[in-house]
């Protein structure tokens, strides 16, 4: 009888630790995916600053550039917002969403080169806080 509650007392404590072991897992991936998430998509961020800096210098050719290129920032800082609880992140979505709203009001009122400067810092920080360490 000592052995047969045993091997029950070890067969349970061996399912636990699987149960324990793959939630662990699960979790550790969901943190993964969501760490891949946030570097794509500041990644692609990153090459909307890079078209907003190109639209600002070429505003006199084509002056619809600049909302494109702010417009394709907006969009993928509502996917990264939407994906992630890190404070770290949701400060750096919200300073980059708050220098894209600044260029854009600069360029509601007549400035034609707006200074994209804290919209390149910001969107700096967003990789930094998106890169696993």
């Amino acid at each position: 009888m000592a052995a047969s509650r045993r091997r029950r007392t070890t067969a349970i404590a061996a399912t636990v630790a699987a149960v324990a072991l793959t939630v662990g897992l699960t979790t550790g991936c969901d943190a993964v995916n969501k760490a891949l998430d946030c570097v794509q998509t500041a990644d692609t961020i990153a090459d909307s600053v890079t078209d907003l800096q190109q639209a600002v210098e070429n505003a006199a050719d084509d002056p619809t550039q600049a909302g494109e290129a702010l417009d394709s920032i907006d969009k993928n800082l509502d996917t990264i917002g939407d994906k992630t609880d890190d404070a770290d992140v949701g400060k750096a979505v919200d300073n980059l969403q708050s220098a894209v709203a600044n260029v854009r009001d600069a360029i509601r009122n007549g400035d034609e080169t707006p200074d994209i400067s804290p919209v390149t810092a910001a969107a700096g920080e967003l990789t930094k806080v998106c890169t696993p360490s």
